[in-house]
C-alpha cells in the first residue's frame, strides 16, 4: 500500500460523484498556481496505470501503454486552482493527460482526442464552446438531439461534449440529471456541470494543439433543424442572460439600420446587391487570405526580413493582418495548403520561394513594385511605412511541428512482418511495430507457458534479433527486450508535419536544436544555436526576440557545412534564457533540444 500523500489510494470513479468542493464550471477558466512538479517513479506509474484501467475499463492494456509509455517521462504537477481547489495533474510530453480532484481521476481533452469514445458524448454548437471555456455550464437547450437519440446516462455520470460534425470531445462535464429526466423536462434547465474544456487554462498548459477532425458515427441534426428549440443562445447559465440581452439589442439595432439603408436605396432607385450572401465559405476564405497576404507584404514585411521562412510569414505577419473576429484557415480555402498558395503568387511574379530543405521553404524575394501590391488598399488604417517590428514572443500562433518516428522494414526483418501483410520498405509507427510483434508471437504460440512475461525465441526471431554471439545462449526474451531489439534493427525515418502543410518524411532521426557555448578572445563567451529551421522557427526572428530578452548582441551567420542554413549567435552564456524560450514559450519537446544540460554541469563544477 502506498502512503496516503501520494494520491493513489482509495480513488473513486468520476462517474459516481461530483467533487464536494466543486462550486462552478470555472475551475480552469483562470490561471492556476503550480505548487510542485516532480518526475513520477516507476512504482507510482504502475499504480496509476492500474487505477486508470479500473476507472476507465474501455481502455485496453495497449491503450494504457500508449497513454503512459513505460520508458518516457511522466510528471506529477500539484496545482491550486484560482478558487483554491487543490488538484494533481499528470503530464506526459508537456501535455496534461489526466487530472485528479478529491481522489477522482478525470481525462483531459488531450487524452480524449486519442480515445474519443472513452466517455458517453453529447453534442452542442460551436458558439457554445467559447462560453464554456469562460466558465458557463451546458444547458439542455444547447444539446443537439441526434437522430439515434441521446446516450443513456445517470445523474452524476462523467460525460464528454462534442461539436456538431466532429466526434472529437471539446469538454468534459458531470450530468446534473439522467437522460430520462432530460427528455422528460423537454430539454430545459441545466444539463452538465462543466469541469474542463478545450481553450481553458488546463488546455493552455499543454502544447495548445487543436482538436482533430473525427467523423461522426451517426447523422447529427443539421443546423437548420430545430433552430429555435436548440439555439446556442439558450444554453448559457443564468448569469449570462444579461450579456445575451445586450448583444441581442445590439444585433436588432444593426439589423434595423441595415433594413433602413436598404429601404432608402430602393426609394432612390439604387439596386441593392447581396453578393455576400451568394459567396460560398470557400470563396470567402480565399478573399480573406488574399487580403491578409497583400496587407502583410505591403505594410509588415521589410526587405531586411528576407529570407523569411514561410511558416514564420504565416504566423508572424499574415495572421496578424486578419480583421478582428475573423481567422484565416487555409485548409478551408481553395488552395488547401500554404505552399500551393505561395506557388500561385510566385507564378504571378509577386514573390520568390526557395526550398531550404525538404518541406522547409523560405521567401527569398518580394517585388514590392508589383501592380497588385502597389494597388492594394487596406480595409482599415495601417502604418504607411513598413517599419513595424514583429515580436515573435507575443504571437500565439506558433505551434511546434508534429514529429513521429517511423521504422522501415529491411530485408532481414521481413520474416517478422510478413504474416501481417507488410512489404519490404514499408514505414511503421512504434505502436504499429509493437502490435505486429505481439500478433506474430501469439499467432505462433511463442508466449512462455510458465511465465507470460517471456517469449520463446524461434528460428525467425533468432535470425532477425539476435547477434551471432547470442544465438546459442539466448532462448527466451522479455517482451520489452523483444520490441526494443526490433526497433533498433529497423531502418529509422521520421515524419514532420508543420501546421497548414502536408507531412514530410525524411530518412534518419531528426536533428535536434543544438546549443553550444564557445570561448572567444579575452575570455568572452558566445552561445550558438542551430537547426531552428527544422522546427519551423525563423532564426532571424528568434535572434531578435532573444536579443530583446537578454539585452545582448545577437546575429545570424551561415552554418558551416550546411547549405542555406544559418545559426544564431549571441554574446555570453545564455543557456537558461534559451531553454525557457524553446521549452516554455515555443513548446519544443525537451528531447529535441541538445545542450541545455551544459548549464547544469557548469554550475556543479563551480
Amino acid at each position: 500500500m502506498l502512503p496516503a500523500d501520494t494520491g493513489f489510494s482509495a480513488r473513486t470513479p468520476p462517474c459516481l460523484l461530483l467533487p464536494s468542493s466543486y462550486q462552478s464550471s470555472a475551475m480552469f477558466a483562470k490561471a492556476f498556481k503550480v505548487k510542485s512538479n516532480t518526475v513520477m517513479k516507476g512504482s507510482d506509474r504502475r499504480k496509476l496505470r492500474a487505477d486508470v484501467g479500473t476507472t476507465f475499463p474501455g481502455l485496453s492494456t495497449e491503450n494504457l501503454a500508449e497513454l503512459m509509455p513505460s520508458k518516457e517521462e511522466l510528471n506529477i504537477v500539484k496545482v491550486y486552482a484560482h478558487k483554491g481547489d487543490s488538484l494533481t495533474l499528470y503530464v506526459h510530453n508537456k501535455n496534461p493527460i489526466l487530472f485528479e480532484l478529491e481522489r477522482k481521476l478525470y481525462p483531459t481533452v488531450y487524452t480524449l482526442w486519442r480515445f474519443p469514445d472513452l466517455l458517453p458524448a453529447f453534442g452542442t454548437w460551436p458558439p457554445v464552446l467559447e462560453k464554456m471555456a469562460g466558465g458557463a455550464d451546458l444547458m439542455l437547450p444547447g444539446v443537439v438531439l441526434p437522430s439515434t437519440g441521446l446516450p443513456g446516462v445517470e445523474q452524476g455520470r462523467l460525460c464528454a461534449v462534442t461539436l456538431v460534425g466532429n466526434r472529437a470531445p471539446v469538454a468534459i462535464g458531470v450530468a446534473t440529471v439522467s437522460t430520462r429526466e432530460m427528455l422528460a423536462s423537454g430539454m430545459k434547465g441545466k444539463g452538465f456541470n462543466i469541469l474542463h474544456t478545450y481553450k481553458d487554462q488546463l488546455w493552455a498548459s499543454g502544447d495548445k494543439s487543436g482538436p482533430p477532425v473525427i467523423a461522426p458515427l451517426e447523422t447529427e441534426a443539421s443546423p437548420e433543424e430545430d433552430d429555435e428549440q436548440h439555439s446556442p443562445d439558450l444554453m448559457l447559465d443564468t448569469h449570462e442572460s444579461e450579456t445575451q440581452m445586450k448583444n441581442l439589442c445590439l444585433t436588432d439595432v444593426a439589423a434595423d439600420k441595415n433594413r433602413e439603408s436598404e429601404d432608402i436605396a430602393v426609394e432612390e432607385g439604387i439596386e441593392t446587391t447581396k453578393d455576400s450572401e451568394n459567396i460560398s465559405p470557400q470563396e470567402a476564405m480565399d478573399v480573406l487570405l488574399n487580403q491578409c497576404f497583400f496587407q502583410a507584404l505591403k505594410y509588415k514585411v521589410k526587405k531586411s526580413d528576407l529570407p523569411l521562412l514561410t511558416s514564420s510569414f504565416l504566423r508572424n505577419y499574415l495572421f496578424s493582418c486578419c480583421p478582428e473576429g475573423e481567422q484565416v484557415d487555409i485548409k478551408k480555402s481553395s488552395y488547401k495548403k500554404l505552399s500551393k498558395f505561395l506557388q500561385v503568387m510566385q507564378q504571378r511574379k509577386i514573390l520568390q520561394v526557395k526550398e531550404l530543405t525538404k518541406g522547409v521553404e523560405s521567401i527569398v524575394e518580394v517585388d514590392w513594385k508589383h501592380p497588385d501590391i502597389r494597388s492594394f488598399a487596406a480595409p482599415v488604417s495601417e502604418p504607411t511605412a513598413s517599419s513595424e517590428n514583429i515580436d515573435v514572443g507575443t504571437e500565439d500562433f506558433y505551434q511546434p511541428p508534429e514529429i513521429i518516428s517511423l521504422y522501415g522494414i529491411s530485408a532481414k526483418m521481413m520474416p517478422l512482418f510478413q504474416e501481417s501483410g507488410q512489404k519490404k520498405g514499408n514505414l511503421l509507427s512504434q505502436n504499429d511495430v509493437r502490435s505486429m510483434i505481439i500478433s506474430y508471437v501469439k499467432k505462433n504460440e511463442l508466449v512462455h507457458p510458465e511465465n507470460k512475461n517471456f517469449v520463446t525465441v524461434n528460428p525467425v526471431i533468432c535470425d532477425c534479433l539476435l547477434d551471432k554471439s547470442e544465438q546459442h545462449d539466448i532462448t527466451l526474451l522479455k517482451w520489452d527486450d523483444l520490441v526494443t531489439r526490433c526497433l533498433e534493427r529497423m531502418q529509422h525515418s521520421h515524419q514532420v508535419t508543420f501546421p497548414g502543410s502536408s507531412p514530410v518524411i525524411r530518412k534518419g532521426n531528426i536533428e535536434p536544436i543544438d546549443i553550444n557555448v564557445a570561448q572567444r578572445a579575452s575570455n568572452k563567451k558566445v552561445t550558438m544555436i542551430k537547426n531552428l529551421e527544422l522546427y519551423g522557427l525563423d532564426p532571424q526572428s528568434f535572434a531578435s526576440l532573444l536579443q530583446q530578452k537578454v539585452q545582448a548582441s545577437a546575429t545570424c551567420t551561415p552554418l558551416p557545412g550546411a547549405k542555406d542554413r544559418v545559426q544564431v549567435q549571441i554574446q555570453g552564456n545564455q543557456l537558461p534564457h534559451i531553454g525557457r524560450l524553446l521549452l516554455d514559450h515555443f513548446k519544443i519537446p525537451r528531447k529535441y533540444v541538445n545542450g541545455l544540460d551544459l548549464s547544469t554541469k557548469s554550475s556543479k563544477k563551480k
